[in-house]
Parts: structure tokens; sequence; C-alpha cells
């Protein structure tokens, strides 16, 4: 089977791109309020609804799991944008602002993403959507421990880089589900 992950992910971040402009002009960026930590919470709300569906095997709520994906990786961009602007009090930031950055968000993650791909060759595609559920909770938990210890981490990576793991874990399961 002949894959092309750039591809691939680029066509699930425009996906989830056009979403985030749409909730942008509905909205504004009343998610600037939120503190990190509400934002990973948000995350996981999202992750354990996705494990919980996988789980029981039905679900009573209409919204798909690959909805949640996207959720999941739109918010990880929005940790990963409020890192940026924590310098800034402006709660309302327009879309010509925003949008630089969101794409400097996904580029810095896509670009981990091809390092890290290229290292383990593709083995994502032999995972379960399950299995990187349970990875993306295990990456919440991780922040909430970093965010818990006020950012400080003595060996491990920061926040960011989980966030953008999580990023690119949900876009493999987005890939695999639209496989």
């Amino acid at each position: 089977m002949k894959t092309n992950t750039s591809k691939d992910y680029s066509e699930v971040i425009a996906n989830c791109k056009e979403l985030f402009g749409k909730k942008t002009q509905d909205y504004g960026t009343a998610w600037r309020i939120l503190r990190l930590s509400s934002i990973t919470d948000q995350i996981f709300i999202k992750a354990q609804r996705i494990r919980s569906i996988q789980e029981k095997g039905h679900q009573k709520i209409e919204d798909d799991i690959a909805s949640e994906f996207v959720g999941i990786i739109n918010y990880c961009l929005i940790a990963m944008i409020q890192i940026d602007l924590q310098d800034t009090t402006e709660l309302e930031v327009s879309w010509g602002q925003l949008e630089p950055l969101y794409d400097q968000a996904v580029q810095e993650t896509k670009d981990l993403l091809q390092n890290k791909n290229h290292d383990y060759d593709e083995a994502w595609r032999d995972m379960r959507i399950s299995s990187i559920t349970d990875i993306i909770l295990m990456k919440l938990f991780r922040v909430k421990q970093i965010e818990n210890n006020q950012g400080q981490t003595l060996v491990s990576e920061g926040i960011k880089a989980n966030y953008q793991d999580m990023i690119n874990y949900a876009v493999f399961c987005l890939i695999k589900i639209n496989e």
C-alpha cells in the first residue's frame, strides 16, 4: 500500500483549520480567557469521551469520534498559540493575527512528525486507534503533572512537545479513520 503521510496530514489539518476559522468567526477568541490547565482539561474531556465510546461500543450524543479528534487537534493548537501569546492580555485576536500563529504551530508540529516518522518508520500505521487514544490520554496526564509542577521538568520534554505529540497522534487517528 502506497502512503503519502505528508499529503494526508495536510488534508486533515486543512479540515481542522477550516473549522477553527469558522468557530473563530462565530465565537471570536473567547478561548483566550482560558488558562493552559483549562485547555488541557478540555482536551482531556474529548480524549476521555473517545475512550468511553470505544469501550462501550456505542454513543448517545451524535458527535462522532472523528470530530473529537479534530477538537483535540484544535485545542492543542489553541494551547500552543496561548503559550505564544502569554505576554499579551488582549482577549480578542483577529483572524489576520491568529492565522499565521495557527499555521506556524502546525508547521512546527508537522516538522516534528516528519522527523519522528523517519526514525519510527511510520509504526503508527500498525497501531490500533484505541491504543493511540490511550497514548493521548497518557500525554494528557503528563501535561497535567507538568502543570502541577509549575512547568518544571527534570529530564522530560515540556508541555509544548506533549501538545505536539497529541496533535500528531490525533492526525494519525483521523488518517486511519479516513482510510
